[in-house]
């Protein structure tokens, strides 16, 4: 460590460069009666010499004996997210641990830093849906690696093949959807993503890319929309497509973030919704049966996401061992049809 920047030091670091355990560390930082004199004195000198100063947050933590786990999601407007965190609470709760929520706000490097937060804590483990997966996943790697904290992913995950997963038949279910598009009479459907590399979307990407050639179609690249975060580029976007001289028929959304913009579009164009374009979309919108028509969609078992999330972590929480750090867990989606197509 060299400079006077606090910004990536932690009590880890700290311990490791005066050759003492984090646990001296951090009671020489608290002043504890147990740590001599002479001790004391070269941890403040090292952490004044790098501006460190404690978490009194974690310190709170520390005193709590390690019964807290954290969850990071990108945000919690998203139904699915607030059913999924629901569902890691009714585990938690009964088990006695303190669940502590993280918005990523679907910034990686805020995920970065809560994280860098997270090592100076005594939480026990972490349940994690990531943001954009742009910058990579290194840093879940170099995380476990310096703290050996258990982490479970679910829904939105990365290529990690050592940390457990809980997810949904990502693939099947956008398969299934595009068929079913395909079936009411769509012939030139568009699929509408996040351009982030995401394991889930790319999952969803080639269930739809499969289903159009299985059903005899040609696929096309322009049968694919990568969109960012930016609603008012997004709507732009749409209706540009939406306005051409050969619009699609059909749009399949893997995320519910654009299909409120699709459906603004269409309004905006007069665009008869399912005359004109049938609409489907992965969802778990609670407004789905009140839009004008009703949105057809593809939900996911959020609650039990997080309960089956929570319930992995504590196993490998009280079992002191990674054994389960394979496991891949799969819950079915469920397709409704409603008037959007």
């Amino acid at each position: 460590m060299e400079g006077n920047n606090n910004k990536s030091i932690n009590m880890i670091q700290l311990a490791k460069e005066l050759g003492l355990s984090i646990s001296t560390v951090s009671k020489a930082l608290g002043d504890s009666h147990e740590i001599s004199a002479s001790t004391k004195k070269r941890v403040f000198e090292l952490a004044a010499k790098y501006n460190y100063k404690p978490n009194p947050f974690a310190s709170n933590l520390r005193k709590k004996k390690g019964t807290q786990i954290a969850v990071i999601i990108p945000e919690i407007v998203n139904h699915f997210f607030a059913l999924a965190v629901d569902g890691i609470g009714s585990v938690t709760m009964e088990k006695d641990y303190d669940t502590l929520i993280y918005l990523s706000n679907e910034n990686p490097e805020r995920e970065r830093a809560i994280l860098s937060h997270l090592e100076n804590g005594m939480i026990s483990g972490i349940i994690i849906s990531v943001c954009s997966g742009r910058a990579g996943y290194t840093h879940f790697q170099e995380f476990y690696e310096r703290t050996k904290l258990p982490i479970v992913f679910f829904d939105r995950v990365p290529d990690l093949l050592q940390f457990p997963k809980v997810i949904t038949d990502n693939y099947q279910s956008s398969f299934d959807g595009t068929m079913r598009l395909l079936k009411s009479g769509s012939k030139n459907p568009l699929f509408v993503s996040p351009e982030e590399p995401l394991y889930t979307s790319l999952e969803r990407r080639r269930g739809f890319q499969d289903a159009i050639r299985k059903f005899n179609l040609k696929f096309r690249e322009d049968m694919l929309l990568e969109l960012g975060e930016d609603a008012g580029v997004n709507y732009m976007v749409i209706k540009k497509i939406l306005s051409s001289k050969k619009p699609p028929d059909a749009i399949f959304a893997s995320t519910e973030r654009n299909v409120i913009t699709s459906y603004q579009v269409c309004k905006d164009l007069k665009i008869k919704i399912p005359q004109k374009i049938k609409i489907l979309a992965f969802s778990n919108l609670r407004t789905a049966t009140l839009l004008n028509p009703s949105l057809s969609t593809i939900s996911q078992p959020a609650f039990e996401m997080g309960k089956e999330a929570a319930s992995l972590l504590l196993k490998m929480i009280e079992r002191k061992s990674y054994a389960a750090a394979n496991d891949v867990i799969v819950l079915a989606n469920e397709m409704t049809i409603r008037d959007s197509i």
